[in-house]
């Protein structure tokens, strides 16, 4: 499958932090020019494709929002990363570069109102069949859990 309009690769850099909540995951999002969201999601904690349900707000003052949650909810921790997108067709492909964890790809396959989990499913795996990957190894968890599993490894490793 060809790229979308033959577009090149957008790269975005995005600074994550993740808050302490009851239900999902919330995070705000830092872009490069200063522009931010939070984002609050349910994803399941799998390997398999899993579908995302999520609410994105813009954040006009990320720093004095960061700030705010910070102190009503508890930073969890904080990912940065540099992500390369690419289009095909309703699926972006996300080739991220992870500080402190390397480098990784993720499939998001934008579903149509009319379509079903499975139908998102079946695009992601043909395309990870085209792209020679349907034996690829698939990670449960966020980048976020690595990182957390990465340092506590590393700290049993010093002690």
């Amino acid at each position: 499958q060809a790229l979308a309009g033959g577009a090149a690769p957008q790269l975005i850099e995005q600074d994550d932090t993740f808050f302490h909540v009851p239900q999902g995951r919330l995070k705000l999002r830092q872009f490069a020019d200063g522009s931010a969201e939070l984002i609050h999601y349910h994803r399941a904690d799998t390997a398999e494709s899993k579908a995302s349900d999520y609410v994105r707000v813009a954040a006009p003052d990320p720093a004095a929002l960061r700030e705010a949650l910070t102190r009503a909810c508890g930073a969890q921790g904080r990912v940065r990363k540099q992500r390369w997108l690419l289009l095909v067709g309703q699926t972006r492909i996300h080739l991220d570069r992870v500080q402190d964890l390397g480098d990784f790809m993720e499939l998001e396959v934008v579903l149509r109102p009319e379509q079903s989990d499975e139908e998102g499913t079946a695009t992601a795996e043909g395309l990870m069949q085209d792209l020679g990957l349907a034996r690829a190894e698939r990670l449960a968890g966020s980048y976020l859990d690595l990182l957390s599993s990465s340092a506590g490894s590393a700290s049993a490793r010093k002690s």
